[in-house]
């Protein structure tokens, strides 16, 4: 497996991998998934803005996708970004979400940021463990505040200091 920077004919195969968890599961509040374009010109302006897109490739295959973003658009959000980690259904469990948060907290701290927010959709436990195992610390829960699949859905924030250290 590799983690190397998005391009932009990844598009097709990361709008199937975010479809999936749209369509099957609660770690996105989305209910619709976005299209082919839509990811395209994501890839692109996350890049111009020399922020980190990352994929895992397996094969030539790709596994999975990270990228942080400016947590809010606010000025002093500035050093601050929110992480977003999805593998592909058939891909879980085989190390490739540990492989891209390692590379993007490298990546994200590298583009200037300081903090970086994970905002975990339906509590996942998978994805608060795989955030715990890289050093987050838990930072607040909303409750109740996602209705999907007629369950009403918790998030959870967990930081961390891309320096190493917890920011808390």
């Amino acid at each position: 497996m590799i983690v190397r920077d998005a391009r932009s004919d990844n598009a097709p195969r990361i709008a199937a991998i975010y479809a999936h968890h749209v369509l099957h599961g609660t770690a996105t509040f989305d209910t619709e998934a976005p299209s082919v374009d839509t990811w395209r010109a994501k890839i692109l302006d996350i890049s111009a803005r020399g922020w980190p897109m990352l994929v895992s490739e397996r094969g030539g295959v790709v596994t999975g996708y990270a990228y942080a973003t400016q947590f809010r658009d606010r000025p002093a959000y500035a050093a601050t970004c929110e992480n977003s980690i999805y593998v592909a259904p058939d891909a879980l469990g085989g190390g490739i979400g540990s492989a891209l948060l390692r590379e993007l907290l490298a990546r994200a701290s590298q583009a200037g940021f300081e903090q970086m927010i994970a905002v975990i959709g339906g509590g996942e436990p998978a994805s608060v463990a795989l955030h715990a195992k890289l050093g987050f610390a838990h930072a607040g829960r909303m409750r109740d505040v996602g209705r999907k699949f007629g369950r009403l859905l918790d998030t959870v924030y967990m930081q961390r200091t891309l320096s190493g250290g917890v920011g808390i």
